[in-house]
């Protein structure tokens, strides 16, 4: 061995581990922020949160326009030297839009389940949310939770777990101001076909010509095979309605029978809904001087039913 040579054992990192303050280890992870080209910024994988080229990014990007993107994205590191966005996908496009060479950036080191719970966390706090973006979101945070250790079981209700003997769907039933029940029934809608999942996010959207299904049924028909949902969505697109609560139910029930195919779908979607039947009210203060107090409603409608019927009669008898 040549002198004045050094031996290296291995032992600075392991030294600098040892001996170096929170306050080091600290910085070495702490955020910073810069502007990076939104080119070198790519989309986070499999983001539930759709960014729609609607009004709402058409003045955005406006705004951004004359104003600069007020807030920065919140990015991460990854292997390849480029970026990955975690919060911000509006804004960067927005800046795409507006043309600005660059987009200012938060960039923070996080693992890939700290980046879905921060991902999914910050863009809740938009004025408004989809029913499938909140699905998919809603499960991919309960499936990071699970990984993190903290027991997740998205089909039934978890064993207690270390945080106050809570579930996993219990704590982000709190996060997220919903119920455990509710919380089950938008991660239910991760098994809808794109097409029915559309008419779900459109009960809220309410865009012209196009189905709108409430969430309850949704549910119901996310427990059919795919083949089963292309069927009904074909006789829904025919009928040019979506089915009630009841109706989704029987044809759940169908489905686990083996018994459901498009013939029955279609009678079951032929069936008339309660709300599709037209009511007709008469407000009760224009009729009660006609009745003495305490008449009975059953008495008061035949009545009513009784005397159109010689109305009828009569005008009949006129035009003879």
């Amino acid at each position: 061995m040549n002198k004045g040579t050094a031996i290296d054992l291995g032992l600075n990192e392991a030294y600098n581990d040892l001996f170096s303050t929170q306050e080091d280890r600290d910085n070495a992870q702490r955020s910073y922020v810069t502007d990076l080209p939104a080119a070198e910024i790519s989309d986070f994988p499999n983001h539930p949160f759709k960014v729609r080229m609607d009004q709402s990014m058409v003045e955005l990007a406006e705004s951004v326009k004359q104003h600069g993107v007020l807030v920065p994205s919140l990015v991460r590191p990854m292997p390849d030297g480029s970026y990955q966005m975690v919060s911000g996908h509006r804004r960067k496009r927005a800046a795409e839009l507006a043309d600005l060479p660059t987009v200012p950036c938060i960039i923070r080191e996080l693992t890939d389940d700290e980046a879905i719970i921060v991902m999914v966390d910050s863009n809740l706090q938009r004025e408004q949310i989809l029913p499938s973006e909140k699905a998919f979101a809603y499960k991919m945070k309960l499936e990071a939770m699970k990984r993190q250790g903290q027991r997740t079981d998205l089909t039934s209700v978890p064993v207690a777990q270390k945080s106050g003997g809570k579930t996993s769907r219990q704590l982000l039933g709190e996060q997220v101001g919903e119920s455990q029940d509710q919380i089950r029934r938008y991660i239910r809608l991760t098994n809808l076909i794109p097409e029915l999942l559309d008419m779900v996010d459109n009960s809220v959207l309410k865009e012209a010509g196009k189905l709108q299904m409430a969430l309850r049924p949704a549910v119901e028909l996310s427990y059919l095979p795919e083949a089963e949902q292309t069927a009904l969505l074909e006789v829904m697109e025919g009928e040019i309605r979506t089915p009630s609560h009841a109706q989704a139910i029987k044809m759940r029930s169908f489905s686990e029978q083996g018994k459901l195919n498009p013939d029955v779908i279609l009678s079951i979607m032929q069936e008339e809904k309660p709300n599709q039947v037209e009511q007709f009210k008469i407000p009760r203060e224009r009729i009660d001087k006609f009745f003495k107090p305490g008449t009975p409603a059953q008495k008061i409608e035949d009545t009513i039913v009784k005397a159109l019927e010689l109305y009828r009669k009569r005008q009949r008898e006129m035009e003879r």
